[in-house]
């Protein structure tokens, strides 16, 4: 299971002042997700700022 918490397109929106996905899921995912606990995004990308400051 992936932590949308953790998630790079995980944003907060001013606008609805609160976080949304900028990933647009189709229909398929978007019912896979609201299923409950076993979902794994497939566009789950961590948002670890110090990727790059070890691979150097």
């Amino acid at each position: 299971m992936t932590n949308c918490d953790e998630c790079v397109n995980y944003v907060y929106d001013e606008d609805y002042d609160c976080y949304t996905c900028l990933v647009n899921l189709d229909e398929d995912e978007m019912f896979r997700f609201l299923q409950g606990a076993n979902y794994d995004c497939p566009y789950y990308d961590r948002d670890d700022e110090y990727l790059l400051a070890r691979k150097q």
